[in-house]
């Protein structure tokens, strides 16, 4: 027997005033409390709201693994995120697209968007789960048969058929997918850092309009790192064997440190572009986390 899936929508902002970290916590009032509760051991969906200025919409997936007290003693709560499972969709989904809002279970009978809306927290369909994620990971060849559209019913414990929990339950395949996961980790590092190699700052576009640069991650997933853009840069194919074989490391103020193992060290600093430092994205949220660099000094560079 199928357990009933409660999945959900979180709305997050960059500038927000809690203490949010997406792929890893999401603090909330006690007024959400109940709602949450109901998506631990389930999937929720981060969104953007429209007013931010060039909001990214439904940007991002992630499993809860459970809700706690703030243990810092204020009324807040903290939901913790299960490690790995959070992925930044590929091609983030808008609120209101051409075919009308891809959350469709914020319409009212009139059809119009009700006020369910303006919740930070609220739980979201099957149905919308599954098309917002299928529109987030892109038009791939093993996309999912469409389903009908339907205005589903408000709330965590409405009735399923059996055919909705089967394709909810192969888009959660799909997301835990190792493929799928590497495919949406480069899109979205590439996007951030605008296909440039972050520490030559070529910008190589190949005969086939695709771009001559990697995804690397500074903490790798093997050793617990997240498929998260802050955890990710913008590579060639030889600075990324050189970063990940610790010959070229990054210190705090992201200056490029070139290890004293390297063979020809002269040759590696003459690729190195004439700041010396890396090439980071515009929106501070997606440059390098601390954490990750101090991982990768400690357990990858070769001094």
């Amino acid at each position: 027997m199928f357990k009933r899936m409660a999945f959900g929508v979180f709305i997050h902002r960059t500038d927000s005033i809690y203490d949010d970290v997406p792929s890893e916590r999401y603090q909330f009032p006690k007024q959400y409390l109940k709602r949450v509760q109901q998506c631990v051991g389930d999937w929720i969906i981060y969104l953007e709201p429209s007013k931010v200025k060039e909001t990214k919409g439904y940007f991002a997936i992630a499993k809860v693994q459970e809700v706690i007290p703030d243990p810092r003693g204020s009324e807040m709560h903290l939901a913790i995120i299960e490690p790995g499972s959070y992925l930044d969709f590929g091609d983030p989904v808008a609120f209101r697209e051409m075919d009308g809002v891809a959350e469709r279970g914020l319409l009212n009978k009139e059809g119009k968007i009700s006020g369910r809306a303006q919740s930070a927290v609220r739980p979201l369909s099957q149905e919308d789960f599954v098309r917002i994620v299928q529109r987030g990971l892109g038009n791939d060849e093993d996309i999912l048969p469409r389903q009908d559209d339907v205005v589903p019913i408000d709330g965590f414990e409405e009735a399923q058929e059996p055919f909705q929990f089967a394709t909810a339950r192969e888009r959660i395949t799909q997301i835990t997918n190792r493929a799928v996961r590497d495919r949406n980790f480069r899109k979205n590092v590439l996007r951030a850092y605008g296909e440039r190699c972050a520490v030559t700052g070529l910008r190589l576009i190949n005969g086939g309009g695709r771009a001559e640069v990697e995804a690397a991650h500074i903490r790798p997933v093997e050793h617990g790192g997240p498929d998260i853009v802050s955890n990710g840069i913008a590579l060639s194919g030889t600075a990324h064997w050189m970063f990940d074989r610790g010959l070229v490391g990054l210190s705090d103020d992201l200056t490029i440190l070139v290890s004293r193992q390297t063979n020809d060290a002269a040759a590696v600093n003459s690729m190195i572009n004439s700041s010396g430092r890396l090439l980071v994205p515009e929106r501070a949220a997606n440059r390098p986390r601390f954490e990750f660099l101090s991982w990768h000094r400690e357990n990858c560079f070769k001094c």
